[in-house]
């Protein structure tokens, strides 16, 4: 995969944020190089988080966040500086733009505690360089994005930030090259036309990195295709939906787990989603459950969100608690109505917002199962899908 075709999950995070008419968008458009932002002398223009994946030497990709401005005023603003937050919270390097002919301001104050706060690395930078330059209290960078001064400046400082992705892999510690993994990826009417769903694309691509033997098949061909092999395979990776079908055909000899469980441990904390597993068997009549997805997408008749995993939930527990379903941004900050969290495996998201929502869960006593570990445990097969991690599966008894 080239760094253009990099998915917005996997790039480093870049917000700019600030009042309105700080300069953000003029700045994310020196930044980018385009007319990424409308700009104007209009307080407010920036009405929605606006966003451009490029590439920053030499971090490499990149996605960049122009957001509306903090001191957004009325119900609008509101729900503006809302959106704003929500920014943050998948952000993994801030840049503070504050009006250098003013200075900072109690508003740039509170903006710049709020992402101390989320523990965000951060830059400051003066804007309207140009138009003369206020007393710098902080630390910062002072820039022009009319004339350009200091903006090569900033993207160096940003592309020697100590926030470099930390380079993670999905499995490279469970295989070895000339392995053979089986992995099994149903093709019904959930799946997306003509690809096939992220998780499965950078799993493949990771097994032949690492010159390891995939062999892919549907959910009806798994015995064949065992019994096609010459030895049996490392390892068979399925997709969580099939998880009890595939785990009758497969040897127990065999190590199995899923697409899911590999993303709960590459983008959170497999250890706590494990853990969060014992609140299914709690669950009774009326008890709140969040359903939660990091993207936005057409729900299909066998949606596995809002259709399979109730029906599970159902079926495990002999009750009818009471379904709460997110997808997108739309991720609550209060989940103190809710018994149980149960999120997809995140490969929309990036690992910072992952972490944030995990955290949101654990600081309010809110346990939190991934889609994987939750159909592998109301399967009863969540031991044998966590084979493949020691130290986890050791919790279990």
């Amino acid at each position: 995969m080239s760094l253009n075709q990099t998915v917005s999950g996997e790039r480093l995070h870049i917000g700019f944020f600030g009042k309105r008419n700080a300069g953000k968008s003029s700045l994310v458009n020196a930044v980018t190089g385009q007319e990424l932002s409308v700009v104007s002398d209009v307080a407010g223009t920036t009405t929605d988080p606006v966003k451009k994946a490029m590439e920053l030497f030499p971090i490499g990709p990149v996605l960049i966040t122009d957001t509306p401005g903090f001191d957004d005023m009325g119900e609008l603003g509101e729900k503006r500086v809302e959106k704003t937050l929500r920014t943050l919270a998948s952000t993994d390097l801030a840049v503070l733009a504050v009006d250098g002919t003013a200075g900072f301001t109690a508003e740039d104050e509170q903006v710049l505690a709020l992402i101390k706060e989320r523990g965000v690395p951060y830059l400051v930078v003066y804007t309207k360089a140009d138009l003369g330059k206020a007393n710098i209290t902080h630390e910062g960078v002072s820039v022009s994005s009319q004339t350009g001064e200091n903006i090569e400046t900033l993207k160096t400082l940003l592309g020697k930030s100590k926030v470099k992705k930390q380079e993670k892999y999905i499995l490279r510690d469970l295989v070895s090259a000339g392995d053979t993994v089986v992995l099994v990826m149903p093709i019904d009417e959930s799946a997306p036309k003509g690809r096939l769903i992220l998780p499965q694309q950078q799993t493949l691509r990771e097994l032949l990195d690492f010159h390891c033997i995939p062999v892919c098949c549907q959910d009806t061909e798994v015995k064949a295709t065992l019994a096609a092999l010459k030895n049996p395979p490392k390892l068979v990776i399925t997709d969580s939906q099939a998880f009890g079908r595939v785990s009758k055909d497969v040897p127990e000899d065999v190590m199995l787990t899923s697409f899911s469980i590999l993303f709960a441990r590459y983008k959170g904390d497999l250890t706590s989603l494990v853990s969060g597993a014992k609140a299914l068997k709690e669950l009774t009549n009326g008890k709140k459950v969040l359903i939660s997805e990091g993207c936005t997408h057409h729900r299909q008749c066998g949606d596995i969100g809002s259709v399979k995993i109730p029906a599970w939930i159902r079926k495990y527990t002999n009750a009818e608690p009471e379904l709460v379903f997110s997808s997108g941004n739309d991720f609550p900050k209060d989940l103190s109505q809710f018994s149980l969290v149960i999120h997809c495996g995140g490969c929309m998201l990036n690992e910072t917002e992952m972490t944030y929502r995990m955290s949101l869960a654990k600081q309010q006593g809110i346990p939190m199962v991934n889609y994987g570990v939750a159909i592998a445990c109301m399967n009863g097969i969540l031991k044998r899908s966590l084979q493949p991690f020691p130290d986890v599966l050791k919790m279990l008894d």
